[in-house]
């Protein structure tokens, strides 16, 4: 895209550190469409990052924050608390897996999510190390930079991370990392880098985000889990990129019938509007004392509306199911082309959240600048798309799960004619 006058005016005011996938300057958006300041139409298949699974201004999510708005907008619930505030965290509590008694609490960001998820892990545990693993990504806090597998652009330039953050190999054999590998320096970690006994926490997403959209192998999280009993470590699932339908499930652990002890949440929770939680066992959420979780803007009025909204309008548009519709639609279509797109090493992901990986045809190495051409092309015919993966050579599909079918249809046949114009390009 071409740089334009409000492109100069950003560049001007706002900090090169906040990046910008695309030049389109949104002027209003509705379920999958955006439309930008010049009356330009593009399909979203980011959504925001997977915020907006139920779609940009979903109808009962707005009508619900409307009612709000007439009602009160802000008075900190540690302060005046609300009852819609309760009312989410005893619906997380039922629906979040784990056949236990659960407390919620909830913050503004995924970020906050995991920081907080940290804290309580620590003071349930006495204790002060945490196990991340590469390519994860978990924000930009320095916590979560710490816990971040990535170091550019994430890292870099920061200085000194927090302390007792270790990192192992996340298991993807495509690339040369078994999950045997990954339990093995699992074990050396713990023989040569921290004692086991001083490990508060193990935090994995189930389906890396940023990097790649690589699934946990079901052995991999079995083995977590028996690890983290063995040692009285807590497991953490950061969900804030899985959860609320996105892999076909409301969240993307039950995909392996295993319960973390907390898991954080955010983005599609509020459909829009900024809301986090964290959910986890009762006597765990319980550690941390009067005053030591929270914060002022910590499950705003209006984010927990829309929350409330959202789960409504996932459970009685049966969105789990058309997520794995939709995602078993794209992955046919994707298969369908890699006689034509020899590009394409793997096609992957549950539910609709989906992947295609690209390697150079003749250096059989990761390819980052097919991957951007397929993006740039796309974007030329209206379709956003994202890259993602420590190689950058990964294209990941978040579009709404709303998203109507001759919309997503339109999607597919660009998406075709952008890969097949980036091997002539």
């Amino acid at each position: 895209m071409t740089a334009t006058p409000l492109t100069d005016r950003k560049n001007a005011a706002i900090s090169r550190g906040v990046g910008m996938t695309t030049q389109i300057y949104a002027d209003r958006a509705e379920n999958a469409e955006i439309w930008d300041k010049e009356g330009n139409r593009y399909i979203d298949f980011a959504a925001g990052i997977a915020v907006v699974n139920t779609g940009h201004r979903h109808p009962r999510v707005i009508e619900a924050v409307k009612k709000q708005l007439d009602r009160f907008t802000h008075t900190c619930h540690q302060v005046v608390p609300y009852e819609n505030y309760v009312e989410l965290a005893e619906r997380l509590n039922a629906v979040t897996p784990g056949n236990f008694a659960k407390k919620t609490i909830f913050v503004t960001t995924g970020a906050e999510a995991v920081e907080n998820a940290v804290k309580i892990a620590r003071a349930a545990t006495g204790r002060q190390a945490v196990i991340a693993f590469s390519g994860g990504f978990h924000g930009r806090t320095f916590m979560g930079m710490a816990l971040t597998g990535k170091v550019v652009p994430y890292k870099v330039g920061f200085g000194a991370m927090p302390g007792d953050v270790f990192h192992a190999p996340f298991p993807i054999e495509a690339h040369g990392t078994t999950v045997e590998q990954s339990l093995n320096v699992l074990k050396k970690l713990f023989a040569a880098d921290v004692d086991p006994n001083r490990v508060a926490a193990i935090i994995v997403e189930p389906v890396q985000g940023e990097g790649g959209f690589y699934p946990v192998p079901a052995s991999f999280m079995k083995a977590l889990r028996e690890i983290c009993d063995q040692h009285g470590i807590l497991l953490i699932a950061d969900e804030v990129q899985t959860g609320f339908a996105r892999t076909g499930k409301m969240f993307a652990m039950e995909h392996y019938g295993i319960a973390a002890d907390l898991m954080t949440m955010a983005k599609g929770l509020g459909g829009g509007f900024p809301i986090a939680a964290v959910t986890g066992r009762a006597e765990i959420m319980d550690a941390p004392g009067p005053g030591g979780l929270g914060g002022t803007y910590a499950g705003s009025p209006i984010g927990v509306a829309a929350a409330h909204a959202v789960l409504d309008v996932i459970k009685d548009e049966d969105l789990c199911n058309r997520a794995e519709n939709l995602g078993a639609r794209l992955k046919q279509r994707l298969a369908s082309l890699q006689d034509k797109i020899p590009e394409i090493v793997d096609i992957r992901g549950p539910g609709f959240m989906n992947a295609v990986e690209f390697n150079d045809v003749a250096t059989k190495q990761p390819s980052a600048d097919f991957a951007n051409k397929v993006r740039l092309k796309a974007l030329e015919k209206g379709l956003i798309l994202l890259t993602c993966g420590v190689h950058g050579n990964v294209i990941r599909f978040l579009a709404p799960i709303t998203i109507q079918d001759e919309v997503f249809a339109e999607a597919l046949d660009i998406l075709e004619a952008s890969m097949v114009e980036a091997r002539s390009a």
